[in-house]
């Protein structure tokens, strides 16, 4: 009995000194992130874009698409995705738990706002926005277009993740320089299910953005066999800032409770 009292006490102070230890090292130590919790390819693709701790530290993102009459004017919080969608003729707005829609005149607003309020801020905020809470990560085939072999990682979510958890999404980069060159993904807001059917965008076009990589420039493509064919069209981002002061949270606030989207 007096054997089995000394083994005990022995490993509780074998543990208490490793668990000292390990305090030890770690209190002092500048941990990268993305070399912790991700795959090392997706750590790459974060830096090669800037780096995935960098992107943590932005509360505030702003950008502008250029539109013929008015551009859309976007401001993101990055943390609670609260958004606000000033367009010519509309206000989108999230608030952290509604969807609010506000017309500025008579022209009808002919999306699903539930659907439109984040969808191209997803898009823009490409790769950093794969580095979110419940995301599985696996590899996927290569895409190849017009001489070059793109690898590629499947994305999928975790049940219960987002409005469509079903979605799927590839990124594909560049064997050198690991910068993101394309996504193919599915939509599943509306259907529900899992999406047989991949849509392509390529990114190319990049801006420099308080030391991250930013598109300047989204193209879309026409698909067949999930593959991209021809090109579609261009959308384009200006006036880009991030920023890592959070800004007046009253601006995402539904002027009035009639105007909550159910």
């Amino acid at each position: 009995m007096k054997k089995l009292s000394l083994i005990v006490v022995s490993l509780f102070v074998f543990i208490a000194c490793k668990q000292e230890q390990k305090t030890e090292d770690y209190k002092d130590a500048e941990l990268n992130v993305s070399t912790t919790i991700y795959p090392e390819t997706m750590s790459k693709i974060f830096d090669a874009h800037g780096g995935i701790d960098a992107w943590n530290t932005m509360e505030h993102l702003y950008y502008e698409i250029e539109k013929p009459e008015a551009n859309d004017i976007y401001d993101v919080v990055l943390k609670s995705r609260k958004s606000l969608i000033a367009s010519e003729h509309h206000l989108l707005g999230f608030d952290g738990e509604n969807v609010w829609l506000k017309n500025l005149d008579t022209v009808t607003y002919k999306s699903n706002p539930k659907f439109y309020y984040n969808l191209m801020f997803y898009f823009y905020a490409m790769p950093f926005v794969l580095g979110d809470d419940g995301i599985n990560y696996s590899e996927s085939e290569p895409l190849e277009f017009e001489g070059t072999t793109y690898p590629g990682v499947l994305i999928s979510y975790e049940a219960g993740v987002g409005e469509s958890p079903e979605d799927e999404y590839i990124l594909y980069y560049h064997p050198e320089t690991y910068k993101m060159a394309w996504l193919g993904y599915t939509v599943t807001y509306f259907s529900k299910e899992k999406g047989k059917e991949f849509h392509f965008i390529k990114y190319s076009d990049w801006q420099d953005v308080n030391g991250l990589l930013l598109p300047k420039t989204l193209s879309w493509y026409n698909y067949k066999n999930n593959r991209p064919t021809t090109f579609r069209n261009d959308v384009n981002f200006v006036n880009v800032r991030l920023s890592k002061e959070l800004p007046n949270e009253d601006m995402f606030k539904a002027p009035d409770s009639t105007m909550i989207v159910n």
